[in-house]
């Protein structure tokens, strides 16, 4: 069993790094548990989570079960000399039926989803697939598979913000304000409820509501 903090997890630093850029991210269409290759830029992007990571020092990587992620992941466990631990629940939402098309598909195939989404982000769930109040609970469940020191977690930018609602505690519309670009590390301070955000270009406070300064 794991020990747990002061801080109620069992951690002091958690590392949270969103896969490359691909080619449906490119194109702007919607992933979900669908897959596209990464691009040669997002090969850079994960070149570079893993330049970032080196001197933070993570003993554990996990990954989502995805082609994206674990492409990702895979560059930066080279780089590090660690196994990846793929953890199902880290898996992007699920988009069902509306995978692998972009908005303007989405609004004629589908007219008024995009405004019923709108109006409840956390609740809607796309058809065939997950809502973010889905995602919500296997973010839960992720975390509990996660071990080590301070671990690096590899997954996507909509379950993503789910998980960082589990480790700030936050509410889900300020986890939803959340945004996590690719070639990124959010390196979060558990002890003090903090985010950094770390890129090539340097680091900058990320606060509760998703804001940066």
């Amino acid at each position: 069993m794991k020990e747990t903090k002061m801080n109620g997890w069992p951690w002091d630093e958690v590392l949270l790094a969103r896969h490359g850029e691909t080619i449906w991210n490119r194109e702007r269409r919607r992933q979900g548990r669908l897959d596209s290759p990464l691009t040669e830029a997002g090969i850079d992007d994960a070149e570079m989570v893993a330049e970032l990571v080196v001197g933070m020092n993570p003993d554990r990587l996990y990954s989502s079960p995805l082609g994206r992620a674990r492409a990702t992941a895979d560059i930066v466990g080279r780089r590090l000399g660690l196994t990846v631990t793929v953890v199902d629940d880290l898996a992007e939402i699920d988009h069902g039926h509306v995978g692998g098309l972009t908005n303007a598909q989405i609004d004629e195939r589908f007219p008024g989803l995009a405004e019923r989404r709108r109006g409840d982000k956390y609740r809607f769930r796309f058809p065939g697939g997950e809502s973010y109040a889905d995602a919500d609970v296997r973010a839960q469940r992720a975390w509990g598979a996660v071990h080590g020191t301070r671990p690096l977690v590899v997954a996507h930018e909509m379950v993503g913000r789910m998980l960082i609602r589990h480790l700030l505690r936050i509410e889900p519309d300020e986890a939803l304000r959340w945004n996590h670009p690719h070639g990124t590390v959010l390196r979060f301070d558990l002890v003090r409820r903090r985010a950094v955000s770390v890129s090539s270009e340097g680091s900058c406070e990320v606060f509760e509501d998703g804001t940066t300064r």
